[in-house]
């Protein structure tokens, strides 16, 4: 591809981005897989193009004033690339598949920029921060003076992290398996089953993957499922399981016993579930579509399990590092349907266990409202449940030391991308006591 035929497809797919409701990966992936003649080496540049701009959208629109995502591409073609004027003007030059010319407004954009710095800009606070105005305020009053430092890693690329699956062998076996397809990781920071990746490799085409060695997962997101702390012969009840990551990790840490309940609002995405189950080899897993709150498998099961995850739907705050665009989609009024729907959730969780069990609550969010307030709300209304300290049950189901979550005391859990190099997560040990 020219050039120009990189920057036209990058354009293109920022408009669709901005159109959608589906992730920026999803958006690239679908432009993409119609487009099998665009070579690997033209995919990273597009794609990586793409992802620079959503992670500067909000300091290139400040610079522009006229937001789309062609002047976020000019602006940043100058701002960054440091392109002259009569460059960046070629790449525009309609030939081909070059996008159209500048317009007026363009070139005037152009000179307007040419003594403009984009590092030395004096930013307001949320331009600075990549984020809406109504969550700086919020994330200003959660993080204080660490909130520059929080908001930057919040806005930075994530690593590529996997789960050993402990049926299948070790870390180091894996290791040697990844080692064969010529794939470099090292050991994660905190999850002593993760391995973190050197770099972007084609994991799906991998003997370790496809022999089910290994799980792609967040080193956060292993954390959580470990927390559970769950054994082989603890029902355990995995109440929005999602695409089934972690109860992948359950499975492999109740060594295949049971009985796990894998339960979801969406049938296709429990579906989806069952070929990761068949890979890594675990079979000890019951899917369960709940129909609503009426569905009569939760009297059912009322006050039958020792371990209950409610990994429960949330902003999704935690991982706009890898999902820049989702910021800007969530709305105040979102989070207060989310607040409320989480908190209907815990409430069908809690009627699950039974007395001396636990239910561990989780979220992959750095919002207090969904976080902290959720728990001091639960434990309000739910005077039969007290809250566990995070790093006793950590010294047990991790067996590493628990790193300091800093803002919130040491009772719960909380992982942001600046302090620990993960997802941002939240997780509180609920346990029912007997009277």
């Amino acid at each position: 591809m020219t050039p120009g035929a990189r920057i036209a497809a990058a354009i293109v797919i920022l408009e669709k981005v901005e159109r959608s409701n589906s992730s920026a990966d999803d958006v690239v992936s679908s432009y993409l897989r119609g487009r099998r003649y665009i070579g690997s080496k033209d995919r990273r540049a597009i794609t990586g193009r793409v992802f620079d701009i959503l992670r500067r959208q909000a300091r290139l629109d400040w610079h522009t004033e006229t937001p789309s995502p062609r002047s976020r591409v000019i602006a940043d073609l100058k701002l960054n690339d440091m392109q002259s004027k009569d460059t960046i003007s070629t790449l525009f030059d309609g030939k081909g598949y070059a996008p159209s010319t500048l317009t007026v407004d363009e070139t005037a954009l152009l000179d307007k920029l040419s003594d403009h710095s984009f590092d030395d800009a004096e930013y307001p606070a949320a331009v600075a921060a990549e984020l809406p105005d109504w969550l700086t305020e919020i994330l200003v009053a959660q993080w204080k003076d660490k909130f520059v430092e929080e908001a930057a890693a919040l806005n930075r690329p994530a690593s590529l992290d996997l789960r050993v699956n402990m049926l299948k062998g070790n870390c180091a076996r894996a290791l040697q398996v990844l080692q064969k397809d010529q794939i470099e990781a090292e050991p994660t920071a905190f999850s002593p089953l993760g391995l973190r990746l050197k770099g972007r490799v084609n994991l799906q085409a991998s003997e370790a993957f496809k022999g089910g060695f290994i799980e792609i997962q967040d080193e956060g997101s292993q954390i959580i499922a470990a927390l559970v702390d769950t054994k082989a012969a603890m029902k355990t009840i995995d109440l929005c399981a999602g695409g089934g990551g972690k109860t992948l990790a359950l499975g492999a840490a109740m060594k295949d016993g049971g009985p796990l309940i894998a339960c979801d609002l969406d049938e296709d995405r429990l579906k989806k579930m069952k070929p990761r189950l068949h890979r890594s080899g675990v079979s000890n897993v019951t899917l369960h579509h709940i129909t609503g709150d009426d569905d009569p498998w939760f009297s059912e099961h009322a006050a039958t399990s020792e371990r209950v995850l409610a990994d429960v739907p949330c902003s999704g705050s935690g991982t706009w590092r890898r999902a820049p665009t989702q910021k800007w989609l969530l709305a105040p009024e979102r989070l207060e349907e989310l607040v409320a729907l989480q908190q209907k959730i815990m409430t069908q969780a809690a009627d699950l266990v039974i007395p001396g069990g636990r239910l561990i609550y989780a979220t992959c969010s750095v919002l207090p409202s969904e976080n902290e307030d959720q728990i001091t709300w639960f434990l309000q209304s739910h005077p039969d449940f007290k809250a566990l300290p995070v790093p006793k049950i950590w010294q047990t189901a991790v067996g590493t030391d628990c790193p300091a979550t800093d803002s919130i005391g040491d009772t719960y859990l909380s992982l942001t991308p600046a302090r620990h190099d993960t997802d941002g997560f939240f997780a509180a040990v609920l346990e029912k006591t007997h009277h």
